[in-house]
């Protein structure tokens, strides 16, 4: 008989029937349920890890991993120096809209519009950019007193290929050997301040990899500095912090890795000889994809050429994995220790054989009602939800303080095509 899941910080929710159940019949399914005080933890943890390694430091979380405002609020008022790492328009306005300051957001983009970019300027303290193509449209616009620029080093690394951001086939970055020409242009077209950013990859759990990349930024950095004559106000190693999807993943010790590279840090930046630049990060899982699950409830059983389990949640609600063939755990609400005596995949209602939440899955035996509970899904959950099939996205709801609170209703079908223009018949 296959083994059951091990321990999850939130299998405490997950066995309390009588309380999910609660939030079903009140919310209804699917559901993204977020436990707020895992979530403070996460933050605070994260923050007391980097200041026991740097006197510098920034953290600007990923808002594309997770935009709620309500969920933005709570971390900003856990953390008020909590900075946002921007990736479009419309997460600079709910940084704004937050209350994170304009000083604390990182706008980091990829062959941006030049309306783009025109936000960015207006709403962004710190612009990161892809390539000189942006820095030419940039310069149409005005120069700004600082400029960072996006370092591919030429090797990445990620949880699987799909995630790797830098090295030869990502799309994303300047290769080492072409930008100090574009720091050069950038310096004589009047820009008084740089910094310098790389974000290699997703999902690594290995803290040693970190040590490595952050040397390789350094490296460039200091060569830079050398050659060009200025010294970078600040240096950002990226996101791409995992967090244990598997039983036989092991999280990252962040107060082993962080006490590494501050030790990386002082051997490039003694703080003896002087200022040295700001030390910036941009995580996303780690804060906060193992603080939230995903409600669903099973529509149905088949028996074919396998087991399928379906649910009221499908791709269009949880993407991840579909796109990625990522791993989830998934438990049976309720028993969450039950043994696991079927073998199948888990999937929706969208018309699409991809439609998969889990294949291949050991569970225990469930029937039409029951609720399953599908795990760390706080990052690149809702964010990557869709309306596709033309279905509503579902509610979010918030546990802290012994309470629950929706802080998203659920979409009507109405609300689908309240934005059309068109004549009934």
């Amino acid at each position: 008989m296959p083994k059951t899941d091990s321990q999850h910080p939130l299998r405490y929710l997950i066995s309390d029937r009588d309380a999910v159940n609660e939030l079903a019949q009140q919310y209804g399914t699917p559901l993204y349920v977020y436990d707020g005080d895992r979530l403070i933890s996460n933050l605070q943890h994260l923050d007391a890890a980097l200041a026991s390694a740097f006197s510098d430091y920034q953290i600007c979380f990923a808002l594309k991993a997770n935009t709620n405002p309500h969920l933005l609020s709570i971390m900003k008022e856990s953390l008020p120096s909590l900075g946002a790492d921007c990736s479009s328009p419309g997460e600079l306005y709910i940084a704004e809209q937050v209350g994170i300051d304009n000083k604390r957001r990182l706008y980091t983009g990829n062959y941006e519009t030049t309306e783009e970019l025109n936000l960015a300027l207006a709403s962004a303290g710190h612009l990161n950019l892809d390539d000189i193509t942006s820095f030419d449209r940039l310069m149409k616009i005005r120069i700004p007193d600082e400029i960072s620029f996006r370092l591919n080093p030429g090797f990445g690394s990620g949880s699987f290929p799909e995630v790797v951001t830098s090295g030869k086939e990502a799309k994303f970055g300047i290769q080492e050997v072409k930008i100090a020409e574009i720091y050069r242009r950038a310096k004589e077209s009047g820009v008084k301040r740089f910094g310098i950013q790389c974000m290699s990859g997703s999902g690594n759990l290995d803290g040693d990899y970190f040590v490595r990349l952050l040397t390789a930024i350094l490296t460039c950095a200091r060569k830079l500095e050398s050659e060009l004559g200025f010294t970078f106000s600040f240096i950002s190693l990226g996101g791409g912090y995992g967090v244990p999807y598997r039983n036989d993943e092991k999280p990252l010790d962040v107060n082993e890795m962080f006490g590494k590279l501050g030790a990386t840090f002082r051997s490039f930046y003694d703080p003896s000889n002087g200022a040295s630049p700001r030390f910036v990060i941009e995580p996303g899982k780690i804060v906060i994809a193992d603080s939230a699950f995903l409600l669903a409830r099973v529509s149905g059983i088949k028996e074919s050429y396998k087991t399928f389990v379906g649910l009221d949640a499908g791709m269009n609600t949880f993407l991840r994995p579909a796109l990625y063939k990522t791993y989830h755990k998934i438990f049976k609400v309720g028993d969450p220790k039950a043994p696991h005596e079927i073998v199948a995949d888990f999937t929706g209602g969208i018309c699409e054989n991809t439609d998969r939440l889990a294949t291949d899955r050991s569970f225990p035996n469930v029937k039409e009602g029951d609720l399953v509970a599908i795990m760390d899904v706080g990052a690149y959950g809702f964010s990557m939800a869709s309306q596709y099939n033309t279905r509503p996205r579902p509610a979010e709801v918030l546990l802290l303080n012994g309470e629950s609170r929706l802080i998203r209703q659920r979409e009507k079908i109405q609300d689908l095509f309240s934005h059309t223009e068109w004549n009934a018949s």
